[in-house]
């Protein structure tokens, strides 16, 4: 809190607060705190936040108490308080809006609260059974708002005008839903397109049914099911990717997976993240084909509770809770759909059943991801229930717009010291996700009310984000792909250097044009040094080797002066036998890829040869582990390379089950990773690792490394507030594009 000033006699206090404080029940909660401190004044959204005016004797203690009982959703930031002359008022009042260049923010979405649960369930309430409940604590934020400040009229509830009842509620201070946007009931909001009990009869009758969620359109069947999971997968044309699973309650998880008490908090939290789990196994297996982790979640909505109420009461399972798959309403590869009439054609085909209501959706938003690694939440997508909170960076920087990669997309928005990271997009290879990536860049553009003076993009040059920012920017500032990883680790713990990063990845566009992918940096400010790299590998094949790990596997053999073993291994591709004669050709590409490096264990242990989605291969090595064990000797470090070819020799020669040979391949992996960081501190001095690279989603790995690193005196940074993966890189873009500038500056500024 800045300017501790206090009221005197004749004079009024002036508040800005600052944060996310609009659309959470912020100003009637000012209104009943001004009220119970018997003060005048007034309580507005601004451009900025909240603006508050208070005059009476109390008015210190109303300054005190202001950010110690704040709203559930409500983030204050800042408050700053100026004495104003006073103006002999002695009522309270929520005034109109104003308007001008925003710099305040939206909340969330938010998972049905505990107080709007009860209503929904009580026949006494004129919200029973209502499908779009929702009060100052809960529901529907940043996905219906079209602009801010955050008012009825500029959201998708514009259409919907307030019974008396709901006015009633709306303007009544001592009402939970006190100037909540939101606000409906059956007589005057949203209706659903079918009934409850039609809906979950089609779920008991294995029949797939599509809902309109908060962010988008999902679709629902039996988790119990077999044939229905199976013709889900036929119709969204989804071969072995896994689904997530909805169970009604928190006591019903136990019966399916396994979860701490860190990982029930999460699934429990206000965003109602999915949160993957160890499985119990007692779910159909065509669920998640050959994976010990399942992904879980908790009812979202209120349809959801409603649904499985009905699922319930007339299907009532037989031993088990119910649970129902919930997975994105699109095809693969394609966004999440929104529109209703675009849902009902496009969903024809995969749909028996599709539930449509009359609230627009303005910004779709997928679930969210995460998982519980070293202890703490990661996250895997960032979406629903998270975006758009900011992240605070260490510095205020200019106003920029980073486009991240080409692969789980996001971009980002900075705005002094905020960076606003976009929901999960996906990846730019179709035209309709393309266009949700424009979208999305004009949605946070103007939701912000930023203008971005330069527009920061990856260093390869054929990405459909590199191509959009060359048409759109007129200053361009390109970031290398693993320096933005490790910089989005640094922007969110708040430092700009010195540290060291390892970066494990998949494929990056290297400063020398290869194809990078495990990385050891040091950076610092804007810039970094490479100091050291995986041992190269060719890729036979090129491209077709991300999708292939049996190709990998070959490289490997060839490496390892075993090519003649590659035909009669892999007999089964149909390439293998022409493939060590490839291999020998000059000129091949090489890659320093981690990601390439567990394809080829996989295919080595035979885990998976053909990957039908990305990170299958690595996905499925890592369900086989069962402890993770070092293999002596299994690592070489030469001028500042890492080759694991010896434990790589060790699965060729010894031939291990694909059980043990995963734990062999991730204990000494984590081991030669933490060898190559010690090494690097001691040349260096540095004791910070930033750790990223969507390598790091795998958590016997992660937490491996995490664990080596303090055990040898350094600190590792883990990525928290993003994901590892592609998803946190415009977030890094943005942070060396600041630092870039501000370093500028500085040298002008010197001249």
């Amino acid at each position: 809190m800045s300017d501790k000033a206090t009221a005197r006699d004749g004079q009024r206090l002036r508040l800005h607060v600052r944060g996310a404080v609009q659309g959470v029940g912020f100003r009637p909660y000012v209104y009943g705190l001004a009220t119970r401190y018997r003060l005048g004044g007034f309580v507005a959204n601004d451009p900025n936040g909240v603006l508050i005016e208070v005059e009476g004797e109390r008015a210190s203690d109303f300054v005190a108490a202001l950010p110690l009982e704040k709203p559930p959703l409500a983030r204050i930031d800042e408050i700053s308080v100026q004495p104003i002359g006073a103006a002999a008022t002695e009522e309270f009042s929520i005034r109109t809006s104003e308007q001008g260049r925003v710099s305040t923010r939206i909340v969330a979405d938010a998972a049905t609260c505990r107080e709007c649960l009860s209503e929904l369930f009580d026949p006494a309430s004129r919200f029973h059974r209502y499908p779009f409940i929702n009060c100052t604590h809960c529901g529907p934020r940043y996905t219906i708002a079209e602009r801010l400040p955050y008012d009825r009229p500029a959201t998708a509830m514009k259409r919907f005008a307030m019974c008396a009842a709901c006015a009633a509620d709306y303007a009544d201070p001592g009402s939970r839903r006190f100037h909540t946007e939101a606000i409906a009931c059956p007589r005057c909001g949203p209706r659903l397109s079918h009934g409850i009990a039609e809906i979950a009869a089609a779920v008991a009758g294995g029949k797939i049914v599509a809902i309109k969620g908060l962010g988008g359109y999902q679709l629902i069947c039996d988790a119990h099911n077999d044939a229905a999971v199976r013709q889900l997968r036929l119709r969204k044309q989804r071969d072995q990717k896994p689904f997530a699973v909805m169970v009604g309650t928190l006591e019903a998880v136990a019966e399916f997976a396994e979860a701490d008490a860190v990982e029930l908090a999460l699934l429990e939290s206000r965003p109602r993240p999915i949160v993957l789990l160890t499985s119990r196994g007692r779910l159909v297996q065509s669920i998640a084909p050959e994976l010990a982790r399942i992904g879980i979640m908790l009812p979202v909505a209120p349809l959801h509770h409603l649904i499985f109420d009905a699922l319930n009461a007339a299907h009532a399972p037989v031993g088990e809770s119910w649970a129902i798959v919930a997975t994105s309403a699109n095809l693969s590869g394609e966004p999440l759909l929104i529109d209703n009439r675009e849902a009902e054609q496009r969903l024809a085909g995969i749909a028996d059943l599709i539930v449509t209501h009359d609230r627009d959706i303005v910004t779709r938003a997928d679930d969210s991801l995460a998982a519980v690694v070293a202890g703490r939440p990661q996250f895997i997508r960032r979406a629903r229930g998270y975006v758009p909170e900011p992240v605070r960076l260490a510095r205020s920087v200019a106003p920029l717009l980073a486009v991240g990669g080409a692969l789980k997309s996001t971009v980002a928005v900075t705005r002094g010291n905020e960076a606003f990271v976009s929901q999960h997009i996906g990846d730019l290879d179709t035209a309709e996700g393309i266009r949700f990536f424009e979208e999305t860049v004009d949605h946070l553009l103007s939701t912000l009310d930023v203008e971005p003076v330069a527009l920061i993009h990856d260093l390869h040059p054929n990405m459909a984000s590199t191509r959009f920012a060359e048409a759109r920017g007129t200053r361009l500032i390109a970031v290398q792909h693993h320096h933005a990883h490790a910089a989005s680790v640094m922007a969110e713990h708040g430092i700009a250097g010195p540290v060291l990063a390892l970066v494990l990845d998949g494929f990056g566009y290297g400063s020398d044009g290869g194809n990078w992918g495990g990385e050891l940096l040091a950076c610092e400010g804007a810039r970094f040094r490479r100091l050291g790299h995986l041992a190269p590998l060719k890729m036979p094949g090129g491209d077709r080797v991300a999708r292939e790990p049996w190709r990998m596997a070959a490289s490997v053999l060839h490496a390892l002066r075993r090519g003649d073993a590659i035909a009669s291994r892999f007999a089964a591709q149909p390439q293998a036998a022409r493939l060590s004669a490839l291999l020998e050709q000059p000129g091949m590409p090489t890659t320093t890829s981690a990601g390439r490096l567990f394809d080829a264990a996989a295919g080595l242990l035979g885990v998976c040869t053909v990957q039908t989605y990305e990170g299958e291969a690595a996905m499925k090595l890592e369900a086989r582990v069962r402890e993770p064990r070092v293999v002596s000797g299994g690592w070489v470090i030469e001028n500042g390379v890492l080759s694991l070819l010896p434990l790589l020799d060790r699965l060729v020669v010894d031939a291990p089950d694909p059980t043990d040979g995963a734990g062999l391949f991730h204990g000494t992996f984590a081991a030669a990773c933490v060898d190559w960081i010690s090494q690097a501190a001691r040349e260096t001095g540095l004791e910070t690792v930033a750790l990223s690279g969507g390598c790091f989603l795998n958590a016997r790995l992660s937490t491996g490394i995490s664990r080596g690193c303090i055990a040898a005196g350094l600190t590792p940074l883990l990525p928290r507030q993003l994901p590892p993966n592609d998803g946190g890189l415009s977030l890094g873009q943005a942070w060396i594009a600041g630092l870039q500038l501000l370093e500028h500056q500085g040298l002008e500024g010197t001249a």
